[in-house]
């Protein structure tokens, strides 16, 4: 920055002194010959010489001057604007070393950098939520995983000691906990293809509501068996999407057995599907648990539990909705949840894009 003001003097000042010496004595000798001022030898040579030296103090002067000023500015300047841009060195140094907990301080440092400044500790705060998630993730899978495998290990242990016989029933034990190994990994494979945006969508067009009438019709005997109403609200003439119906009824299914599980008998359980404007929404509308304000924004996270306490049977794996927001994702559409409440149901609405005019399927991109 010094350097830059710098060289903006030296070329000013360089610029005035060739224009003094070039023009100037001219212009002033011009200027005395019209107000008939008679100069002889000796008194042109001083006059010049005065003209000259008056020139070269002025300039001198005045590059002085701006030289000092450009020094003072360039040290106020460069210590307002290094101190922060040193401050989040620092800190993304801690950030890089895994101190997610460093922020840094630049207010008053002007408004872009004030702006950086706040940009950097929300990407911080943002990096800290992210690595407790992963913390958390890990530290589920491995819950989810051991509870089986230890179970594995107690029969595996006991059909080696004698003290089980290989039978029917035993072995059916044995395919339950397997299977729920498998499940469980497919799952997380299933939601990080999504989020990677790594899978193979066979996208076709397909009425919206034949995808609530398949979901009902699939989940209908379950919902019985537990004593849940189900039911299904479908608005007529709902345009075509262009989805991969497995993925959106896995999406749907998803949402069901959450309601379901959640849903305590004789409650009601509604499927919708209707247009808003530019979207097609399929809606799940349960009597159910409800959902506190607090949890509402984290009931699409992996292994997230609104009640903690709940068993592996009764509250699921925790990963159902995941799997729900990251195929949704990988349609274009989107997915949330609302609730007024504990003990006042909830709300899941699938948003997803639909045509301009009836009976047009909607262009989405294939996503892998």
């Amino acid at each position: 920055m010094l350097l830059t003001q710098g060289l903006v003097i030296v070329t000013g000042a360089v610029t005035m002194a060739l224009v003094a010496v070039m023009l100037a004595p001219g212009l002033f000798h011009e200027h005395l010959s019209r107000a008939q001022v008679p100069l002889d030898g000796d008194l042109r040579d001083h006059v010049n010489e005065a003209f000259l030296s008056a020139t070269s103090t002025s300039l001198g002067v005045a590059v002085t001057a701006a030289v000092i000023t450009a020094l003072v500015a360039s040290w106020f300047v460069t210590r307002r604007v290094v101190r922060p841009v040193h401050a989040m060195a620092r800190a993304a140094e801690r950030i890089a070393g895994g101190d997610y907990a460093a922020r840094v301080d630049v207010n008053g440092a002007g408004e872009e950098l004030d702006s950086l400044g706040h940009a950097f500790d929300q990407m911080a705060q943002e990096l800290a939520a992210t690595q407790r998630t992963r913390a958390e993730m890990l530290r589920d899978v491995a819950h989810e995983l051991r509870t089986p495998l230890t179970s594995l290990r107690g029969y595996v242990d006991a059909l080696s000691d004698g003290v089980l016989s290989v039978n029917p029933e035993t072995l059916q034990t044995l395919h339950a906990e397997l299977s729920r190994v498998e499940r469980l990994v497919d799952d997380l494979a299933t939601v990080s293809r999504a989020e990677e945006r790594r899978l193979d969508l066979h996208l076709v067009p397909v009425a919206a509501g034949q995808l609530v009438e398949s979901a009902v019709r699939v989940a209908t005997r379950a919902f019985a068996v537990a004593g849940v109403e189900l039911r299904s609200e479908i608005e007529a003439d709902l345009p075509l999407v262009l989805v991969d119906v497995d993925r959106i009824q896995e999406v749907l299914a998803n949402l069901l057995d959450n309601a379901l599980r959640h849903t305590p008998a004789p409650g009601v359980v509604t499927v919708l599907g209707r247009r808003r404007r530019a979207v097609v929404e399929l809606v799940v509308r349960d009597t159910g648990d409800g959902i506190a304000p607090e949890h509402l924004r984290r009931v699409f996270e992996r292994f997230y539990r609104v009640d903690a306490g709940r068993s592996r049977q009764k509250g699921g794996s925790g990963i159902g909705l995941a799997i729900a927001r990251a195929l949704t994702d990988a349609h274009g559409g989107t997915i949330h949840a609302e609730s007024q409440g504990p003990g006042r149901g909830s709300t899941f609405t699938v948003t997803l894009p639909a045509p301009a005019r009836p009976g047009q399927a909607t262009a989405a991109p294939s996503r892998r």
